[in-house]
Parts: structure tokens; C-alpha cells; sequence
């Protein structure tokens, strides 16, 4: 990097010159134009000792960009072109003012991954990502790399992610996506009534692509980074209670199914509840060498393709009801490899798989809602309560939360305490109706004992 004069561009009448930082990368030369222009004399005279005071201070701030550009060299490590002029020329108010360059994004995954089953279901491969620093780039590397995982369920929350921000204002370039296009687009999708719960869902996926982006070194987290504390917060859903009373419990495991989907349906969504309050995905997945010395022993499908150390096991008991509803809908086994229960095959592709548990769950809740409207539940009774009954049974029974976490298995602790959250209203509720004990005595006199 060396401060040059560019005589290539004179001005016809005075031959003024543009003073330049010029920047050799290989055979490329690349020109910088400062806001000084010079005679060709007057430049060669900056190298004589003494100057007069106009020229001494040209000469002086010439000096600073040289030295301030030998830094950066040392300090960037690899050397970027547009990273350099995004950081140093763009920053310096003495260069010519130029506007940031967004960087392409390579796309090429490098290997021979077949995506065809995906195509229709991802229109994301259809389009263009050539525009420089746009968010479909990002998302699309980031969906393929899911797909690759087999991690359908994600990869699909990304597409949906990216049609509701491409509906809003288009293929954006990141740096277009600042806490006021954020806002404007919560207020959007307020206005059509969708929930907190669910423009977090959608926005969440934005904030993990722009990590991704700094990560690549196509944007920097200093310059247009819009989530965290004073900038965008994303919205969290309430939590909502969702456990069955005991009472609506006994309802359930009491009601006679009127067809064999009834029977099915409430079958499995009680192969949840004893299964530790097991989720649809994990029921499918299970095969006859998950059972083991009178327990099935398996990894939630939600994180074992996510936690590569040490993943944690869940232990289910086989009581007698789980026996019973095994016995009842589960496939004969074969050998350790054919699946408990009749609702995937191996030769299914994960795409298949994926839509296949979405189908079966909509069975089971579709099921269930006819039988709670037939016994009178006014209740929602889909998988997930089931998960949450269980929490709240075993914290009402006095398991300790660090139990009930593991029965779970959830990582955090936190997790399992949002479960808690509506048995302690509940718990709230029963105390506040006892204080009015004294009201049933006979007399004025309270035992304290009682």
C-alpha cells in the first residue's frame, strides 16, 4: 500500500491531480481517491523537509492514512478487499465517500448430497442468490446444511421463516433488516392477529441466520447486528397451562372409544403419558431394540442430532398399561430393528418420515378432540398436554423438579420449571381457598396446631 498521485485523471485547465492510496493485491492495482488533489509538483515536493504550512498539513495527514493502512494490514490476518474497504475506506473522512459493498455469498456445499426429495417442498431452491449480502443466500446454505443433518422439522421452519420476510419487503440485504424493519414487521403481523408465540417462531430462525452471516464474515456484528438489549427484543409466547386436572384424567382413561380411531388415538395419547410424557416423533421412531431389561431406553429425536456429547438417555418403565397398549396396537416384532408401533417404515426418505409423525400426530389430537367433546372435556387434549399432565402429576405426587427434569429430559432446568409454572398457580389457588379454615370452626378459637 503506498499514498500515489494518479496522473491518470487530470483536470484539463489547472492539471490537478487525485491523490490516491493505491493497493496492490497480485497483478490487481487498486486505486483509493482521498479528498486532496495536488499538482504534480506540489506532490513531489512532500518529500522535501520543509514545506509551507498547507503543504506541511497534506503531507502530515498523507502520512497518517500510510500508517493507519499499514496497521490494518498487519492486524486483518487474511486479507479481504471489501472488508478492507468497508472497515478503513469507507470509515475514513479522508477518502472520497463511497458506499459499502455487501459480499456475495458462496452457495456450493461442496459434496454430492441429493436434495431432489426436498424441491418441492423448498421453493427457496428455486431462486436467485446472486444479489450480494441478501438474506436468501444464508438461509438457503443454512436449510440445505439441515437437510443434510436430516433435520427436517428445522429446515422447515427456516422456509417458513423466509416466505413470511420475503412477503413482508422481499429478498432483502441484511442490512436493510434493522430494529425499525423489525418492529414494522411485528406490527404487521399483529395486525393480521397472529401471536407473540408466533412471531417469535418467525423470527427467531432470522436471528440465528444473521449469526450465521457474521460467522461467514459477510456482515459484522458491529455495523448492522438488530437483536439483543436497547435494540430488538424478539417476543416470547405466554405459557399457557396445558395439564389435565385429575378429574378429566379419569374421564379420559374411562371413556369407551366408538371406532377403532377413538381406540387408537386414545391409546397412543396415553403411550405418551406413561412414556414420560413422551412426543409424537419419539413414539414413531421407537423400535424393539430401544427395549431393554423392562425399560425403553432412547435419545429425544428433538436434540439427539443437535447434542453430539454425551446425549441424554430417558429411561421409561414398562408398566403394565405401557405392555397393554404395545400388546394392543404395536407392531410383532421381527427383529430389534422393526419399529414399535405401525406408523414409519425404512423405506421412507426423512422428508417422508417428517410428514408422516406430522400426520400421525394430527391422528392422535384429531381423535382426541372428538373424545373430549363426547365425554364433556371442555379442554384441549393434544400430545403436548399429555407431556404436560404427566410434569404436573408427578409435581402434584411430590417428585422433585431435578426428578421430574429427568424424566423429561430436558437439559435445563428452566425448561422443566415452565411446566411447573401452571401447577403453581393451581397450588396458589388451593392455599388462598384454605386460609378461610377458621371460618369452619365452631368458635372463635383457632387451633394453630391443626
Amino acid at each position: 500500500m503506498t499514498v500515489a498521485l494518479d496522473t491518470r485523471r487530470a483536470k484539463l485547465k489547472s492539471e490537478v491531480f487525485p491523490v490516491i492510496l493505491l493497493v496492490r493485491i497480485g497483478k490487481n492495482p487498486y486505486r483509493y481517491p482521498t479528498i486532496f488533489q495536488l499538482p504534480k509538483a506540489d506532490f513531489e515536493k512532500l518529500s522535501a523537509p520543509r514545506l509551507g504550512a498547507a503543504l506541511q498539513e497534506i503531507k502530515d495527514k498523507l502520512r497518517l492514512i500510510q500508517r493507519k493502512a499499514d496497521e490494518y494490514l498487519e492486524n486483518c490476518g487474511t486479507f479481504d478487499r471489501i472488508d478492507f474497504e468497508n472497515d478503513f475506506i469507507c470509515s475514513s473522512p479522508m477518502f472520497k465517500a463511497r458506499k459499502k459493498k455487501l459480499k456475495a455469498v458462496q452457495i456450493s456445499d461442496g459434496n454430492d448430497f441429493d436434495y431432489t426429495p426436498y424441491l418441492s417442498r423448498f421453493p427457496i431452491f428455486k431462486e436467485d442468490h446472486s444479489i450480494p449480502g441478501c438474506i436468501s443466500a444464508v438461509f438457503f446454505i443454512y436449510i440445505k446444511k439441515l437437510l443434510q443433518e436430516e433435520r427436517i422439522g428445522s429446515a422447515l421452519n427456516y422456509q417458513d421463516s423466509y416466505n413470511s420476510l420475503k412477503k413482508f419487503k422481499g429478498n432483502v440485504t441484511f442490512d436493510k433488516i434493522t430494529v425499525s424493519y423489525l418492529n414494522q414487521y411485528e406490527q404487521m403481523m399483529r395486525a393480521k392477529g397472529r401471536t407473540r408465540a408466533t412471531i417469535g417462531i418467525k423470527l427467531r430462525p432470522l436471528r440465528t441466520i444473521f449469526n450465521e452471516a457474521i460467522e461467514m464474515k459477510i456482515i459484522k456484528r458491529e455495523n448492522c447486528y438488530p437483536f439483543g438489549r436497547r435494540k430488538y427484543i424478539i417476543p416470547t409466547g405466554r405459557n399457557i397451562k396445558k395439564a389435565l386436572p385429575l378429574d378429566d384424567l379419569n374421564m379420559l382413561y374411562n371413556y369407551t372409544p366408538e371406532s377403532e380411531e377413538e381406540k387408537k388415538a386414545k391409546l397412543y395419547w396415553f403411550f405418551c403419558y406413561y412414556g414420560n410424557g413422551m412426543n409424537t416423533k419419539d413414539v414413531a421412531y421407537l423400535r424393539y431394540r430401544n427395549i431393554d431389561d423392562g425399560f425403553i431406553v432412547f435419545t429425544r429425536a428433538k436434540i439427539e442430532r443437535t447434542t453430539k456429547d454425551d446425549p441424554k438417555l430417558i429411561m421409561v418403565y414398562i408398566s403394565e398399561e405401557i405392555q397393554k397398549i404395545i400388546h394392543e396396537i404395536g407392531n410383532k416384532r421381527v427383529d430389534g430393528n422393526t419399529f414399535l408401533f405401525p406408523i414409519l417404515n425404512d423405506t421412507l426418505d426423512p422428508l417422508a418420515q417428517h410428514l408422516r409423525v406430522k400426520a400421525f400426530t394430527k391422528f392422535v389430537n384429531d381423535g382426541m378432540k372428538a373424545i373430549c367433546q363426547k365425554a364433556g372435556i371442555d379442554r384441549k387434549s393434544t400430545t403436548n398436554v399429555a407431556r404436560h399432565s404427566l410434569a404436573t402429576v408427578l409435581k402434584r405426587q411430590g417428585a422433585s423438579t431435578e426428578f421430574i427434569q429427568e424424566t423429561l429430559g430436558h437439559y435445563e432446568k428452566r425448561t422443566t420449571e415452565n411446566y411447573m409454572d401452571s401447577f403453581d398457580t393451581d397450588m396458589k389457588k388451593d392455599f388462598a381457598e384454605r386460609l378461610n379454615v377458621f371460618k369452619k370452626l365452631d368458635n372463635g378459637s383457632i387451633n394453630m396446631h391443626q
